[in-house]
This record gives structure tokens, C-alpha cells and sequence, in this order.
């Protein structure tokens, strides 16, 4: 494969960031997807996908201490592992 195969296209370059832009929610957008916007873009996803941690060690660590206080035998326990299976 040579270099210039390998090199992305200022083009793709703005199509990913309008893609990445597309991922974010309405809340954190920023108006515009320039190329001179990519690395606030960039900044701002780093810290969506932070929150999105920081949110799912919470709810995880919520659906621990739930499933600590339901017998493991009950209907409300099978109902909770049929659901985390699927």
C-alpha cells in the first residue's frame, strides 16, 4: 500500500467529523462542523464518552446494590438477569 493510499482526503476528513458531530447529543453540538471546529469537536467528544463512563459505572454500581438486597431466588431477581441477558 502506498503512502498516498493511505493518506486520508480533506474530504474525509470532514465527512467524519460531520458524522462524529451527528453522534453527539443536541446539548453538546456546537453550530458547524469546520475543519477549523474539528478539535473542539474532538475536545467535546472526549468528555461525552467520559460522562457516558462515569454514567454507566453509576448505574452499575445502583444495579449492584439492588440486586445486593433481592433474594436471588425471587421473580424480581430473574426478571433483572433476563433483562442484563438480553
Amino acid at each position: 500500500m502506498s503512502s498516498r493510499r493511505s493518506r486520508i482526503t480533506e474530504e474525509e476528513i470532514n465527512e467524519l467529523i460531520s458524522k462524529l458531530h451527528s453522534l453527539l447529543p443536541e446539548s453538546r453540538r456546537r453550530s458547524g462542523a469546520s475543519r477549523a471546529s474539528a478539535a473542539k469537536l474532538l475536545k467535546e467528544t472526549c468528555s461525552y464518552i467520559k460522562s457516558l463512563h462515569r454514567e454507566v459505572d453509576d448505574l452499575s454500581d445502583r444495579l449492584s446494590g439492588l440486586m445486593a438486597t433481592l433474594d436471588t431466588n425471587s421473580a424480581q431477581a430473574e426478571i433483572i438477569r433476563e433483562l442484563l441477558r438480553s
